[in-house]
């Protein structure tokens, strides 16, 4: 084979002209680094500009090649509308630490909802790519037509491959991801059988297994508790007039209620933190220094996952785990497959999801002093408060979805077996919905949020964030109205979650 670098230029053109399409070339990937290296020196990043033009789906197009991350690229550069989206932010949605900065991702995300709103994206080390979904009505789609779009593990589940995690996993393992391999368990919520990685119907019928314990009368017997427990937090910042707020409140309300809702010692809740952070924190080298401590956080859950359900066996109570091990799915109980994947999720998401919206709503209203001044005038408003706070915090930034058949989303058409990104983030400052989308205000008019999900997968405990949220806002700024956060926050390296790690507050 050629070492000689233009001859893999010219490949990528010619492919292009016999497939007629953009996304091809995304999944052009030099055969030697060699040749990578070469095409950096001589022409970094601009390879050169096609000097023809290439029909595709009935537009004219010019385009240049350009090298980036050691993949070629094609960019449109001309044409009835200007793209200017690069070939370098669409693969940046593929490294974590490009949402460190949110600023920049929701402007490639405004330029995808106008110019491209079901764009392709590239992934590294030679990753599938998929289709980045970024308008509203496209992700309601999506979300509401599971015979469409799939969640199954077995297809690679609900998450994108970070490329933090495949380097972490390099580092571990000293292998090179082959083409196709990070679909394989690269992540918690790639592998496994927890009903959020299910389609109908056997996602229908585990979720009624776990759903009893959030029905609306659970949850107004709930509501009670969580204000005792909300207060009794609280009265531990007396006397303060400064605290990191992720670890002595925003984190503590939510273990505590998993805790409850478990039916376990309190004093275990700390480990339940422990264990969704290093679960969930793979790109972020502050949370996981080493593919031992991951290894140890699953083995540490999964062992006390067994000894909770060898004593439900014996002990059936009225707790979530009690419903995990005892309700029966067509006739036959949970197998134990299931009951940990379940518990997995359900110490992940009750953790991190309540935990995000609730530090995201202090940094919200510490940054808009006007909209916590209404608050405080009138707590009657405590309700569009908290919506509005989960639409802007988006705690989850997306959900993946597979294409199990040739479709169409708007006017892009999807193959079979391609990957697709509902970029929540992103629909939730659609312009189309909201007259004020980039505007945190409780007076707020549009849609509803989509971060708890859309369809059949809407967050089963949607209802019991909310009601923590909004019960930890009325007491907290009960007791400290001049609750403001200080300096800058650290946030948790992950496209998956919009997680802050620690943040200062005065009270």
């Amino acid at each position: 084979m050629s070492h000689y670098p233009a001859v893999y230029a010219l490949r990528a053109v010619y492919a292009l002209r016999a497939v007629h399409s953009l996304r091809a070339v995304y999944a052009l990937r030099a055969a030697h680094a060699s040749a990578i290296e070469k095409f950096q020196a001589m022409f970094n990043p601009l390879i050169f500009t096609s000097s023809d033009s290439i029909e595709t789906a009935g537009k004219d197009l010019s385009l240049k090649l350009v090298v980036y991350q050691g993949l070629l690229f094609l960019n449109p550069c001309n044409g009835p509308e200007l793209m200017t989206i690069s070939a370098e932010e669409r693969l940046s949605l593929s490294y974590s630490e490009t949402f460190q900065d949110l600023a920049v991702v929701h402007d490639i995300f405004s330029r995808m909802r106008k110019e491209d709103p079901v764009a392709w994206c590239p992934e590294p080390w030679g990753g599938p790519g998929f289709w980045s979904i970024t308008k509203y009505d496209d992700i309601q789609f999506v979300s509401k037509n599971p015979a469409l779009f799939s969640s199954d593990g077995k297809l690679g589940g609900i998450t994108l491959p970070s490329n933090e995690m495949i380097q972490n996993r390099m580092k571990a393992e000293g292998n090179f991801p082959q083409q196709g391999e990070p679909e394989e368990g690269g992540s918690v919520f790639q592998s496994g059988t927890s009903m959020i990685m299910m389609d109908p119907p056997e996602h229908v019928r585990n979720r009624r297994v776990v759903a009893p314990g959030f029905t609306p009368q659970k949850l107004d017997d709930l509501t009670t508790g969580i204000r005792l427990r909300a207060k009794e937090i609280i009265d531990r910042l007396d006397g303060q007039t400064e605290v990191e707020f992720i670890s002595t409140v925003a984190a503590e309300l939510p273990v505590q209620m998993l805790a409850e809702l478990f039916g376990i010692d309190q004093a275990l809740r700390h480990k339940l933190f422990e264990w969704s952070n290093t679960i969930i924190g793979g790109d972020d080298p502050d949370i996981v220094v080493s593919a031992d401590q991951f290894r140890t956080a699953i083995m540490e859950l999964v062992t006390f996952g067994m000894e909770q359900y060898q004593d439900r066996k014996a002990n059936p109570g009225e707790d979530l785990i009690s419903m995990l091990v005892h309700t029966e799915v067509n006739g036959e109980p949970t197998n134990l497959g299931d009951y940990l994947s379940t518990l997995l999720l359900l110490v992940v998401a009750g953790n991190e999801t309540t935990r995000n919206s609730i530090s995201g709503g202090i940094l919200a209203l510490s940054q808009h002093p006007d909209e916590k001044r209404k608050l405080l005038d009138d707590p009657t408003l405590i309700s569009k408060a908290v919506d509005e706070i989960i639409r802007w915090v988006h705690p989850v930034i997306y959900m993946r979805r597979t294409a199990i058949q040739d479709t169409m989303i708007g006017e892009q058409a999807i193959k079979k077996g391609d990957k697709i990104a509902l970029w929540y983030m992103s629909g939730n400052r659609d312009e189309d919905k909201w007259a004020s989308p980039f505007t945190f205000s409780l007076d707020q008019q549009g849609a509803r949020h989509l971060s708890f999900g859309y369809g059949q997968h809407l967050c089963i405990g949607w209802r019991l964030a909310e009601i923590q949220l909004q019960v930890l806002l009325e007491e907290l700024l009960a007791r400290f109205p001049n609750i403001s956060s200080k300096g800058k926050v650290s946030r948790m390296r992950s496209n998956f979650l919009n997680s802050i790690k620690t943040m200062q507050v005065t009270l």
